[in-house]
């Protein structure tokens, strides 16, 4: 049977992230003779696919401009509108999915003009708001959006984000949290081998899990381990991602003189980050708005508490969705280092209360967030196009 949707998008696995660990968390699980996904041709893309069944085809799709009025934003959509053209016919593709507005939404919109292809966007709160900012980027989303025939939003957040810079309206948007695989990500009890080989024996272990930029607040994380470390000799920060803020958080973990409480581990495989989730104490994504950069929905709060993990995060974008406030979890100022060292103290200072919230957290991600509970409603979306001819 011929392939009929294109799944664009330039972040899937090995690419780290939460939006490319929805993307195979949700294709991998739909038909898999549906569905042709075309993903950025990175390192270790290879080893990668061999591990997997999935339909899939590889092309650079990393740009370093996406504006359309530079030469190189131009050659690059030219490239990729041409390479994708010749998938359609091979493939007789009929629907397109998008990974985000800008920069798959603005290529499917292209193709649309010509070859009348019909396109979804995936929407994730920080894309849009942060294409707002510039006059050009803003017009191409809009038309993106505009020429869509459906916008799929993480949160509640991001989708009221596109209704009020007026890039739909309620009859084109969808609500879909991303999920987590709760048979996966599960409690674990202590395991104190594993502890000893992270280092993490006799410690108070607080992670945060994501990529390492200012928006995600790991510096304000740091900043309140300075204070905490006095109530809790024995705390340790565990910081698991990569990025481009990993220099300047070393230094500022160099001076506040934390080198034996902050801990930076830039390569964690799935498997380990699982454990890491299972064998720590307390959760937090110290997120915050930047510039217009918000966390869209915070898939690694939900993992967390799906590993039975009492989590903090902090009040931007869609981070109040993925907990139930104050019962599994808390969302502060993280804009404070008083406000984040006060509420992890609570935490690590209330076993009996942490592991309440932990229970409350794990079962909420059983009833609401759980992969198996979104098969319906991800098929029905993710199928929107093909059904309604």
């Amino acid at each position: 049977m011929n392939k009929k949707v294109l799944v664009l998008t330039e972040n899937f696995p090995p690419i780290s992230g939460g939006s490319g660990r929805w993307f195979w968390e949700l294709y991998s699980r739909l038909p898999k003779e549906q569905y042709l996904i075309l993903a950025d041709d990175v390192q270790g893309a290879t080893e990668f696919d061999q591990t997997h069944q999935l339909n899939i085809l590889r092309i650079p799709l990393a740009s370093q401009e996406w504006g359309l009025k530079s030469v190189n934003g131009l050659k690059f959509y030219w490239r990729v509108f041409r390479q994708i053209r010749k998938i359609i016919k091979q493939h007789q593709i009929t629907h397109i999915h998008c990974g985000r507005v800008i920069h798959e939404g603005v290529i499917a919109w292209l193709l649309k003009l010509i070859t009348g292809t019909r396109y979804l966007c995936y929407v994730h709160g920080e894309d849009v708001e942060t294409a707002a900012t510039s006059g050009e980027h803003n017009l191409m989303v809009k038309q993106a959006c505009r020429h869509a025939d459906l916008l799929i939003c993480n949160s509640h957040n991001s989708a009221n984000i596109v209704k009020r810079l007026n890039y739909a309206c309620d009859d084109k948007i969808q609500v879909l949290h991303p999920g987590v695989d709760a048979s996966l990500f599960v409690p674990l009890a202590a395991d104190d081998a594993f502890k000893q080989y992270m280092g993490w024996q006799c410690r108070k272990v607080i992670i945060t899990v994501g990529r390492l930029q200012a928006r995600k607040g790991q510096d304000m994380m740091i900043r309140a381990t300075a204070l905490l470390k006095q109530q809790f000799p024995e705390i340790l920060y565990a910081v698991i991602g990569r990025g481009e803020c990993l220099e300047s958080l070393q230094a500022l973990t160099s001076e506040l003189g934390l080198e034996q409480h902050v801990q930076f581990l830039t390569d964690v495989s799935d498997a380990q980050m699982i454990r890491c989730y299972q064998q720590s104490d307390v959760f937090i994504l110290p997120n915050r708005t930047i510039d217009n950069d918000i966390e869209g929905f915070g898939m690694v709060l939900v993992e967390a508490q799906s590993c039975g993990k009492p989590v903090i995060a902090g009040d931007s974008g869609g981070t109040k969705e993925t907990m139930l406030i104050n019962q599994s979890g808390f969302v502060i100022d993280c804009n404070n280092v008083k406000s984040i060292s006060t509420t992890v103290a609570t935490l690590l200072s209330d076993p009996s209360g942490s592991i309440e919230m932990c229970n409350v957290g794990r079962k909420h991600v059983e009833s609401e967030l759980h992969w198996q509970a979104h098969v319906q409603q991800s098929s029905l979306l993710c199928n929107h196009l093909v059904l309604h001819n």
